[in-house]
Parts: C-alpha cells; sequence; structure tokens
C-alpha cells in the first residue's frame, strides 16, 4: 500500500518509518515535508496536489485536523487515518467526508521518542487495510485497544489536560532550591516536569484547549490552600481513596 501522511512533524514521521509500503509527505511548510522525505527515503509532494493514495494519513496539529480531513479525503483510495490525539471530531469528519472508505483514529500515548507504546484505537470503518495497518504497529512492538470517541475524549481530560496542568502550576510556583534537599517525591516530580517542559508549547496549549482540565486542577488547589490542618487530613484521605 502506498501512504500519504498529512504532516511532517515528529508523530507523522513516526507513522512514515513505521508503516510498510512507499510514504509520501505533504504538509504546509513544504521544506519539512522535502526534510522527512529525504530522512525516510520517501517522497515529498505540494499540499494542493491531487494524487491519489491507498491510505491518507492526517498527521496535524488537533486544532487543524478536521480541516485537515475535509481537505484531504478525496485523495484517499482505500483507508484513511488520523493521529490527532482527540477522536471525537476527527471520527465524525472522517465519516463525513471519506464515507466510502476504511477509517480508523489512532492515538499513539507515546511521543516518538518514547516508542513503541500504547495505542487507543477507534475503527470506526475497518476493513483489511485498517487491519494491515494495525498488524504493522503491533509487529513494531506496540500494543493496540479499542476505544470509543466518548470513552477516549473522557479519559484524555485527566490524563492529558489536568496531568499537564498541574505540572505546569507546580512549575511556575516552585522555587529554585539547592539538589542537596531534594527528596524522592520532590526528585521524581521534579524530573516530570522537566521532561514536559521539553516538549512544544503549542502542542501542550491544544491539549489543554481541547479537555479542559484546568480549572479541575485549579479548584483542587484551591480547597488545599484552603484548608486547615483537619481539612487538609481529610482531602489527602479523599484523594488515597
Amino acid at each position: 500500500m502506498d501512504v500519504l501522511v498529512v504532516g511532517a512533524g515528529a508523530m507523522g514521521r513516526w507513522f512514515g518509518r513505521t508503516v510498510d509500503g512507499p510514504v509520501t509527505f505533504t504538509d504546509a511548510e513544504p521544506a519539512s515535508a522535502e526534510s522527512a522525505a529525504t530522512d525516510l527515503d520517501g517522497r515529498a509532494i505540494p499540499l494542493e496536489a491531487d494524487e491519489a493514495f491507498d491510505v491518507v494519513c492526517i498527521a496535524v496539529p488537533m486544532r487543524l485536523t478536521e480541516s485537515a480531513i475535509a481537505a484531504h479525503a478525496p485523495r484517499a483510495r482505500k483507508a484513511m487515518l488520523d493521529l490527532s490525539g482527540v477522536m471525537a471530531g476527527p471520527v465524525a469528519a472522517m465519516a463525513e467526508h471519506a464515507p466510502d472508505v476504511e477509517r480508523a483514529s489512532l492515538h499513539p500515548l507515546f511521543g516518538p521518542d518514547n516508542a513503541p507504546g500504547r495505542i487507543a484505537v477507534v475503527a470506526e470503518a475497518p476493513g483489511p487495510v485498517v487491519e494491515e495497518v494495525r498488524g504493522v504497529l503491533v509487529e513494531a512492538g506496540n500494543y493496540l485497544f479499542d476505544t470509543t470517541p466518548v470513552e477516549h475524549d473522557a479519559a484524555m481530560r485527566t490524563i492529558q489536560a489536568q496531568t499537564h496542568a498541574a505540572l505546569l502550576a507546580f512549575a511556575l510556583a516552585a522555587e529554585e532550591v539547592p539538589d542537596a534537599y531534594g527528596t524522592p517525591i520532590y526528585d521524581r516530580l521534579r524530573t516530570l516536569t522537566d521532561e514536559f517542559l521539553s516538549g512544544t508549547p503549542r502542542v501542550y496549549a491544544d491539549i489543554q484547549t481541547t479537555f479542559e482540565g484546568a480549572e479541575d486542577v485549579a479548584d483542587a488547589a484551591r480547597h488545599v490552600a484552603d484548608a486547615d490542618g483537619e481539612a487538609f487530613e481529610r482531602l489527602y484521605r479523599s484523594a488515597r481513596e
């Protein structure tokens, strides 16, 4: 199968590197598509080209995914996929714009540098091509599990948006302390925060806008800040339970 990857960023390159068959890249920044094609022995084509492919995989930022699906759906001969990280909107957009081909939404729950890992899958319209892609991803060492758009997006509110909000809030509130004073809990949190802050700000902003977890974390922090000793103990026990 020949594959078009729309979006030559980190996740698009990961998919192009992992999937079988010739891979072509296109991107709003032609230099990115050319770079990805060079790195992976593929091709690069202009974003406005109308060439068709067996599989079209959308790997653009989540705020752009639905419009990219609408624009590139006519180019999919057999299957259309997305890697956006949000599922309700893209699944609906693929059903609307690519009703006659196989369709699946894939969310790799890791960054490319941490591959392989777990991949959430909504196989809205499965078939032999989608199954072939799933098989290739499993052979590469990934663990795939099926979910629904509602279940996935609800989970991401906690797994991504709330987690990222808590880490960013800690990073903003924390003061510099000598390394000698570190405790096991602090050191692990500092390591997580440093890993989080090594990413791309726009990606995390998109996640926060999409799943809206920060206000929940802020409400919890206000309860903690307002608690006296006994109230703090109750909150602690409640969280442990």
